[in-house]
């Protein structure tokens, strides 16, 4: 017969804990964007060509789309941010936020853009390349 699991209060409250640390890291990355949004934008993009992950016509649009894209990320609601990065959710095991949200949008929006010849490498190669840039400039 299986065992029922019941938590005691000291075990809720860790739990609680843990969750709402998380919480906390997630929405100060996302509200840290605002600050830096254009170095950001300008130092993903230009990884992504200068590692040949993103072959493009324009790096200035591949730049101008990121900005946008990190500009909505700042605005978004919990509910799109989850909807756009479920696919990816599970890339890798701790996750930045920030930094899975720009590759899902890498990934689905940039390989359908005008300027965008080809997007190559696996998704944990972009997702690392990304990370890089994210993590020099946000908590």
């Amino acid at each position: 017969m299986a065992k029922v699991f019941r938590p005691s209060t000291r075990e809720a409250s860790i739990l609680s804990k843990i969750e709402s640390s998380k919480e906390y890291a997630r929405r100060r990355s996302i509200s840290a964007i605002q600050d830096c949004i254009d170095t950001v934008a300008n130092a993903i993009s230009m990884k992504l060509v200068e590692n040949k992950l993103v072959e493009t016509t324009n790096k200035n649009g591949l730049e101008d789309q990121l900005h946008g894209c990190l500009d909505r990320l700042s605005r978004a609601d919990d509910f799109d941010v989850d909807y756009l990065i479920a696919p990816y959710r599970n890339l890798v095991s701790n996750p930045h936020i920030v930094t899975l949200y720009v590759t899902a949008f890498v990934l689905e929006k940039v390989i359908n853009h005008k300027d965008t010849v080809d997007i190559f490498g696996s998704d944990e190669e972009i997702y690392q390349c990304i990370h890089q840039q994210v993590q020099k400039h946000l908590p």
